[in-house]
């Protein structure tokens, strides 16, 4: 049941870390469109400025928050009672999935496809760009090694400070 509440809590999380920057400005998750979109976006005049510090921007932001959410999801298992590598591979595994799925259902499939607050403006006639699933179906496949690598690594920490305490 705490494995569930956990799962429920970060997908919340992780909406009010998406959603309001990316209403407010599609441009600021560029990095996540799809490549048809990057780049026409590219092209247009009027985003010359903005484009290289908003990619440098949100790829430092990917990274940090993936980083951030490793060491909060090895905590969660540990506090969870988790001590050993494979139960915290596979809780921190399974809260990364949560978010990977819910995202992909939830904002790729659903809000993505379907609001007019991430169309970038100039790019107002892709619309089979933005509804097309693949793109964030092969994100969801990235999100799924990422899962993997993060649970690899919160497990080997648990484990190795585990062993260190002993």
């Amino acid at each position: 049941m705490a494995l569930l509440i956990q799962c429920a809590a970060l997908c919340v999380i992780f909406t009010f870390l998406i959603l309001p920057p990316l209403f407010k400005n599609p441009l600021s998750q560029i990095t996540s469109y799809p490549p048809a979109i990057r780049a026409r976006v590219e092209r247009l005049p009027q985003y010359n400025d903005v484009l290289k510090s908003t990619k440098k921007k949100n790829v430092m932001r990917k990274i940090t928050g993936a980083l951030v959410a490793t060491a909060a999801a090895g905590l969660l298992a540990f506090v969870s009672g988790k001590t050993t590598f494979i139960p915290v591979f596979i809780h921190v595994f399974v809260l990364f999935m949560a978010v990977n799925i819910y995202d992909l259902v939830i904002f790729d499939l659903i809000v993505f496809a379907h609001s007019k607050k991430v169309i970038i403006p100039g790019t107002e006639d892709m619309t089979a760009e933005y509804k097309n699933p693949l793109h964030h179906i092969k994100g969801a496949g990235k999100g799924l090694v990422i899962s993997i690598i993060a649970a690899a690594i919160s497990g080997s920490i648990v484990e190795i400070a585990g062993r260190s305490v002993v």
